[in-house]
């Protein structure tokens, strides 16, 4: 069996600083678009790459949550899809909506969430096969309630609130971001739910036995997750102007692959939502640079895939915290 100190050197850094590597990896995919694609050096795509890294990032806290605390979320494309019809249909290109359609759109990212926790921690459903099958029924009842949307807008300020570049390449939805990933952290790093999460990802029997209620702690992962992808989804219906039924249901598999990417374990009890933003960043270059190079949405799927697989045979070889 070959052991740690036998390992090639990329693998080892890249298990032990996972955030770091996926950072460097991206620069070296955006160089290597350039080299194959002058066109892609521009403020323009750049400022492109930006955005849609802070969307993904958004998407993947609550992904990044859930996956410490031991379970999984598909979804979060659903409810940000959701979340960016109803941003249109309650805005309407009116900006003094802003505030309802916040409430509303976090609190179906709760409900979901509960419902997604209700039922594999409560009734034991597996994580995998429960989220996807409320993703369709989100899906589905959205679809019979709100229909397709087309035509509709998010508000003309809010729009700007996202779209506009300060300097002529800041996005302004960085401003958002100095919101997030301040209480991504606190959550994560400094609160008492965040520092009983890590415990319980890692055993949850230990948790319990030091008086922690799993799970409400797990419940709670979930109803976070839905109030992330909630509020993405509000933010990506300003970025895209309008919304659509199932605009982002690529999100529940980008968000899963950015969080791993990012050093998050499926075991749970590993992660850091730097990682996660890095591995969104990691995600949105490549995806990047397959669009550049014309590949066809099932030929960048395939591409995504296979760096899924890739990084999970290198994260398989640290021992798992469990044992």
């Amino acid at each position: 069996m070959r052991t740690k100190r036998n390992q090639p050197h990329f693998v080892r850094s890249f298990v032990r600083a996972p955030a770091l590597m996926a950072a460097l990896i991206s620069i070296l995919l955006y160089v290597i678009t350039i080299i194959i694609v002058p066109g892609a050096l521009s403020i323009g795509t750049i400022s492109t790459i930006f955005m849609m890294t802070l969307l993904l990032s958004f998407a993947s806290a609550g992904q990044t949550i859930v996956l410490i605390g031991g379970g999984l979320d598909f979804t979060v494309g659903a409810v940000m899809s959701s979340a960016a019809l109803m941003t249109t249909t309650i805005m309407y290109s009116q900006d003094g909506r802003f505030f309802p359609a916040l409430a509303a759109v976090l609190l179906l990212g709760a409900v979901v969430g509960f419902i997604n926790g209700i039922c594999t921690v409560k009734i034991g459903l597996p994580a995998l096969v429960v989220t996807m099958a409320i993703s369709n029924v989100v899906t589905q009842l959205t679809f019979a309630f709100l229909g397709g949307n087309q035509g509709r807008f998010a508000g003309p300020a809010f729009i700007q609130s996202i779209v506009h570049r300060y300097f002529g390449f800041l996005p302004a939805i960085s401003l958002y971001a100095l919101i997030i990933f301040p209480l991504v952290f606190y959550i994560l790093y400094r609160s008492r739910f965040g520092r009983q999460l890590y415990l319980v990802g890692n055993n949850p029997t230990a948790a319990k036995l030091v008086g922690i209620n799993v799970n409400r702690i797990k419940i709670l992962s979930y109803v976070l997750s839905g109030m992330f992808a909630g509020f993405a989804g509000m933010l990506g219906a300003g970025l895209f102007q309008t919304a659509r039924n199932r605009m982002f249901d690529e999100y529940a598999y980008n968000s899963l692959i950015a969080v791993i990417v990012g050093g998050t374990s499926f075991a749970g009890g590993i992660g850091t939502y730097s990682g996660s933003v890095s591995g969104s960043l990691l995600i949105v270059v490549l995806n990047n640079m397959l669009t550049a190079l014309q590949l066809s949405t099932p030929m960048r799927n395939i591409a995504l895939g296979v760096v899924l697989v890739i990084l999970l045979a290198l994260y398989n070889r640290r021992k798992s915290v469990r044992q």
